[in-house]
């Protein structure tokens, strides 16, 4: 079993960003957990929006077997006014409880500032020491904000593909708990583009579907004689 932490800015962008992959680690037995940055401000959602949206966001992650949903109330979409050593120190306690072999966050080049804080953060929470590594960081795009992204550096130039022809549907279902974030097609939030993202992912590695991510850091521990290798 293995240990694995999605970072999320905002409700859903875990669900829409690699909910397939997260559905694979749940079942093969991973311990999935879930820590979700922010809580919107009262000045843009009101108190019943917000209730709504977290009731979403547990019951989508709950029905692909999330063990646990984190929630640290940062200022959204406001944490360019957060200081960075206050988001990274928060975020860096959920690592530290959770110990993480596998780490997912958002695209550091997604058009949203609370995406890029978010990256950075999370970067500087799981610095190695020397008795803690995480294993893998991976990046995830987040439809209509990754996409939208500036071009050169900081576009979204996947190189690790994962294999979620079976769990497509289960991801679709559990996107689908998110009501108030789902659009019509041709929306990139539609669950009809969603499924057409997961076929053309699949395309390049000749899956039927497939979630892209950008590999961040991946550290390889020394193996400790007699025992057992992870798949």
């Amino acid at each position: 079993m293995r240990n694995i932490l999605v970072v999320a800015p905002h409700p859903d962008d875990e669900m829409f960003g690699c909910g397939g992959t997260m559905a694979r680690h749940c079942e093969s037995g991973d311990r999935v957990e879930v820590v979700i940055v922010t809580r919107g401000i009262p000045e843009l959602w009101p108190d019943e929006v917000i209730s709504q949206t977290r009731r979403e966001a547990r019951a989508a992650n709950q029905f692909l077997g999330v063990k646990k949903v984190h929630f640290l109330d940062f200022p959204a979409p406001k944490l360019d006014q957060v200081p960075m050593h206050v988001l990274a120190d928060s975020i860096r306690k959920v690592v530290l409880d959770v110990r993480p072999h596998m780490v997912y966050v958002p695209h550091r080049g997604d058009i949203h500032h609370d995406h890029q804080a978010v990256h950075r953060a999370v970067c500087v929470a799981v610095r190695p020491t020397p008795d803690y590594t995480v294993e893998r960081v991976l990046s995830y795009e987040t439809p209509s904000e990754t996409e939208w992204a500036a071009s050169g550096d900081d576009a979204f130039a996947p190189n690790v593909f994962v294999d979620i022809s079976a769990c497509l549907d289960r991801k679709l279902d559990a996107v689908s708990h998110y009501r108030s974030q789902l659009r019509p097609p041709p929306h990139p939030r539609s669950l009809e583009t969603i499924r057409v993202m997961a076929r053309l992912r699949g395309s390049v590695v000749c899956a039927e579907a497939a979630e892209a991510f950008v590999l961040v850091r991946e550290y390889l521990p020394r193996s400790t004689p007699g025992a057992q290798r992870r798949p």
